[in-house]
């Protein structure tokens, strides 16, 4: 078990030819009339003392620092503008270890990476800002070499500090430059683990704050109460309504032009669907009567005949990461689609999305549709959605690029939206020799047949108020909820729809 060092020591770097402050005091140089190139700081960060003041030092006389033109403003005083601020990172030793727990502000939680040099860490600003220095508030498994980089555009960085002989402990780097993200990226460990940060703070001016995410909580447990959270989702159950030769996605007003597809949830789902025709819609095939929203998927065939199931079938709304408390509820109007008919077995095999492949009776982890299935076996397959959303598009050319999977239980910076991950849990009744089993199968613009793969498409329609309702009660509450979002283990709860579906829990 690795414990939290004790020594505190400072060390301040020089930095690229570039880099214009010479520490966090210095900062204010870079804006003032009064600056003058090489002048001393007069302060560390926080109280680090004399010992840091003579580090600084030692890499202002390294640095130049650049006036601002005559007359300008003095600088803001730089401040820690990463705390609370979407962060992702190369690896995380767990669960409890994600990038989020360096910008918490929380000095008893951590980021810990995989055990190998090559990493990095990076936190999205929210807006430019005017960067002076990062401190790294290391555990005992420090960081040896690695430099600091800025972005604009979370795609052409530039280096704003080179570090070489680091030792760990509170780690002060001048990094002085402008953008909205900065990120870490390490080369050489210092200990045989990984890298392992209580805090990555970056001080400076600007950047911006997201907007508040503020969910109702749960009602106060009774004493004696099982609190223990061990899931955050809520499901849903609709039956197949009606097959068209239709996607309203991928092939939008041009009906009869796609593979077969089964349609779920909204009745009257077709070529012309929109969002806005959803909730004007005459119903849905889903136990929640709010719910209005069309899923869809090839339709399974033998042979030629379709097979459909009668049954309800489990669309399950889930967090698809680590602090479920921050998922957000679909925006009106959000659609997108979850795997390819383009996929191989072996991409299939290893898709994001991929939960357990192909299944019936006792055989699992199938990447295509099995052979043979058990007489009186079900054909069963899951399959997971992306779940963090760019925050800006509600579709995209390609129905998918605003749309991500979350990376190491986090969302990634460029879809720093987390929204619920949907996983569909699909049978069809169909078992025996099972060789003549398939999905629909497309029709090529140069008329060759080509079979498909497992994919499925989301068109929200949602009644918002009750999407909200049910993310912020079963998903930010940590609750395990039946469609009217009760826990049945967890009475206590209580539930989001009474028995005739009606609204009983609002949202924040």
């Amino acid at each position: 078990m690795r414990t939290r060092r004790t020594n505190r020591t400072a060390v301040a770097v020089a930095a690229t030819s570039f880099v214009a402050a010479a520490s966090a005091v210095a900062f204010a140089l870079a804006a003032s009339a009064s600056a003058a190139p090489g002048a001393v700081p007069a302060a560390a960060h926080g109280m680090a003392g004399m010992h840091d003041m003579a580090a600084m030092q030692t890499a202002a006389d390294t640095q130049q620092a650049v006036a601002a033109p005559a007359g300008a403003a003095a600088a803001a005083a730089p401040s820690n503008i990463a705390i609370g601020k979407t962060a992702s990172a190369s690896s995380a030793e767990g669960a409890d270890f994600v990038a989020s727990r360096a910008v918490d502000g929380n000095a008893s939680t951590r980021w810990a990476s995989q055990q190998s040099d090559a990493q990095w860490i990076k936190v999205d600003l929210g807006a430019t800002a005017t960067i002076d220095h990062l401190v790294l508030d290391w555990e005992a498994a420090y960081g040896k070499a690695f430099t600091v980089q800025v972005s604009g555009d979370d795609s052409t960085w530039t280096t704003v500090a080179t570090v070489t002989g680091g030792t760990g402990g509170d780690q002060t780097v001048a990094a002085a430059g402008s953008g909205r993200y900065v990120r870490v990226s390490f080369s050489q460990r210092g200990t045989g683990y990984g890298y392992s940060l209580y805090e990555l703070q970056v001080f400076g001016v600007g950047g911006s704050d997201p907007a508040p995410y503020n969910p109702r909580p749960l009602p106060d447990a009774p004493p004696g109460a099982d609190t223990t959270v061990t899931h955050h989702e809520f499901q849903m159950n609709c039956t197949v309504n009606h097959t068209l030769f239709d996607d309203p996605l991928i092939l939008p007003g041009k009906p009869g032009a796609s593979h077969n597809h089964s349609f779920m949830g909204n009745l009257d789902t077709n070529a012309s669907s929109t969002p806005e025709s959803l909730l004007a819609g005459s119903g849905t095939s889903c136990t929640v009567g709010q719910d209005k929203s069309a899923y869809w998927f090839p339709t399974m065939y033998r042979g030629d005949g379709q097979i459909i199931s009668p049954d309800l079938q489990t669309i399950y709304y889930k967090s698809g990461i680590v602090d479920y408390k921050k998922v957000h509820p679909f925006p009106a109007g959000l659609r997108f689609y979850a795997g390819s008919p383009m996929y191989t077995a072996d991409q299939f095999k290893n898709a994001p999305g991929t939960v357990e492949g192909w299944e019936c009776g006792d055989s699992t982890k199938n990447w295509t549709i099995p052979a043979y299935c058990a007489p009186g076996s079900q054909l069963n397959v899951r399959y997971q959605a992306p779940s963090c959303w760019d925050g800006i598009h509600l579709d995209t050319a390609d129905h998918r690029s605003h749309m991500a999977y979350p990376v190491n239980g986090e969302c990634p910076t460029d879809h720093p939206v987390p929204v619920p991950m949907i996983e569909m849990k699909i049978s069809w009744p169909v078992s025996g020799d099972m060789s003549g089993v398939h999905l629909a199968k497309m029709t090529m613009a140069d008329g060759s047949v080509m079979a498909v793969n497992w994919h499925y498409d989301f068109m929200n329609g949602w009644d918002q108020t009750v999407l909200s309702a049910l993310t912020q009660h079963c998903i930010n509450g940590g609750l395990q909820c039946t469609p009217h979002g009760n826990d049945i283990y967890k009475p206590w709860a209580g539930t989001v729809l009474d028995d005739a579906g009606n609204l009983v829990w609002q949202p924040a």
